[in-house]
């Protein structure tokens, strides 16, 4: 469903993404994990489309983007996307804005209707919907983006650290739940940013770990466990995989300690 091919992204002479291979199956959830500044957003920018590879290509149900208008039309009305700091409508309601979104992925009027009442009832937003957008806190308004992801009911989500920005332990419990049942589904595709491992752990089919712009593995959880010889938590894993030397240098520290 996803493929990247060799893609190379840099700013200036920066490099982020060092020539990443990765191949997505049509009802996996995969989660990208890795410290700060390690290419997780730049990576999810390129597989949406806003973000043009510096080398490579990203090819999505076997059309390749940015090949031709007609192509990556077709492309963006299967993906959905949400930014880390999503971009909202502050002058607009939070239902207008659902609204708009629905119509422009051509829902069906009466289920977009009924679609948003749902979501704005999961999400506990029923008592802000026609307010506008500016006066939502900070939860809220990650709330409100969320939602119009939901929405589109593309088979393609892409989404940058969902689980962050101010939601509150209902919202994480609503969303986690959601992705726990669109996981389950063949038809959808999921590739989601997290820095949360009891999340991912808990949701995700496969993990790919990316360090200084490489993917440096890409498994199960049990896979990762049998390749780093760890056994414990997925925290515990990507520590090995991720901080060797902080965790060498710990092990020095508490030595010369005794």
């Amino acid at each position: 469903m996803i493929n990247l091919v060799g893609v190379i992204q840099q700013y200036g002479v920066r490099p982020v993404l060092r020539g990443v291979d990765m191949a997505i199956s049509s009802g996996e959830l995969v989660a990208i994990m890795g410290p700060n500044g390690m290419g997780k957003s730049t990576l999810l920018s390129v597989v949406a489309g806003t973000l043009a590879p510096y080398s490579g290509h990203v090819e999505i149900d076997g059309k390749r983007r940015r090949q031709d208008p007609a192509t990556e039309q077709a492309i963006r009305r299967m993906v959905a996307y949400l930014p880390d700091h999503p971009w909202l409508p502050r002058q607009s309601t939070g239902r207008d804005f659902l609204g708009a979104v629905g119509r422009l992925y051509e829902i069906d009027p009466p289920a977009l209707i009924d679609h948003i009442e749902r979501l704005l009832a999961l999400f506990d937003l029923e008592g802000k919907a026609d307010s506008p957008i500016r006066d939502y806190s900070n939860g809220q308004q990650k709330k409100i983006a969320i939602c119009s992801v939901l929405l589109t009911n593309a088979p393609v989500l892409v989404l940058d650290e969902p689980f962050t920005g101010g939601l509150d332990p209902a919202g994480i419990l609503a969303l986690r739940r959601v992705l726990n049942h669109l996981a389950e589904r063949d038809d959808v595709t999921i590739l989601m940013a997290t820095q949360l491992p009891e999340i991912a752990e808990g949701l995700a089919h496969r993990i790919a770990v990316l360090r200084n712009g490489e993917l440096i593995a890409f498994a199960t959880v049990d896979g990762l466990r049998a390749a780093t010889g760890c056994g414990g938590s997925l925290q515990d894993v990507l520590e090995q995989l991720i901080h060797p030397e902080t965790l060498e240098r710990i092990d020095r520290y508490f030595g010369n300690g005794d």
